[in-house]
């Protein structure tokens, strides 16, 4: 039986290759790994609204070990309870992945029990970046609404105990580089200037819904930025 010539066997690579599709992106064996980053979901919600930005992040390369997710009750104390579960879970990420420090991103309430492990929990010597989507950083006038009878609506409540013990002193301590990201349309932080955190680079995000922020195209590229600093 005769053997396809040279130039034919080229052409049936080429045609495999188009009919296989675009090849995912892959990391050389001899890369650094990233540092882990860990997304946080905010009030009422769950792990699974990272799906826009997790597709992003493996897509630039992070890997399965390198992406965490921290899911937790959105009815509790920011102070009492969860930012101390929140360090469990960042000392946990470090004892498995053996990284000295995390990457946090942080979606509306989720920016709150994160922001106090950094600032009071000891985060300052394991976080590397803390990047806030529409976090109620100064308070939100929305959360009164709930406010009788759920914790952690209290704590949104602007001139709250843990709003003012977070705006104490340095809002940014330590050599964490923080980026905050905020819209001039969010219909959940009100204002909307609640969100920009003084010593943060604030990023403006347009007019876009509270939690358009998760999935948005120009978000999902200045969190990658932002990690990458």
């Amino acid at each position: 039986m005769r053997r396809p010539a040279a130039p034919l066997l080229a052409l049936l690579a080429v045609l495999a290759a188009v009919l296989a599709g675009p090849a995912a992106p892959a990391r050389a064996d001899n890369a650094a790994p990233r540092r882990p980053v860990i997304l946080v979901h905010g009030y009422n919600a769950d792990p699974g609204v990272w799906g826009g930005l997790d597709a992003r992040l493996r897509a630039a390369g992070y890997t399965d070990g390198e992406i965490h997710r921290w899911g937790y009750d959105t009815h509790q104390s920011v102070n009492e309870v969860l930012a101390d579960r929140f360090a469990a879970y960042v000392d946990d990420v470090r004892r498995r992945t053996g990284a000295d420090r995390v990457d946090i991103v942080a979606h509306s309430y989720g920016s709150l029990p994160t922001r106090w492990y950094v600032k009071y929990g000891g985060g300052t010597a394991t976080v590397a970046h803390w990047i806030s989507l529409g976090g109620p950083n100064h308070g939100t006038g929305v959360a009164w609404a709930c406010a009788l009878w759920d914790q952690a609506c209290r704590d949104m409540t602007p001139g709250s105990w843990v709003q003012k013990r977070l705006a104490e002193g340095d809002e940014t301590p330590g050599e964490v580089a923080y980026t905050t990201f905020w819209s001039s349309c969010d219909e959940v932080i009100n204002p909307d200037d609640s969100v920009p955190l003084s010593g943060a680079a604030n990023e403006p995000a347009g007019c876009l819904d509270h939690n358009a922020l998760l999935g948005d195209e120009g978000v999902g590229r200045g969190v990658l930025a932002a990690l990458a600093g």
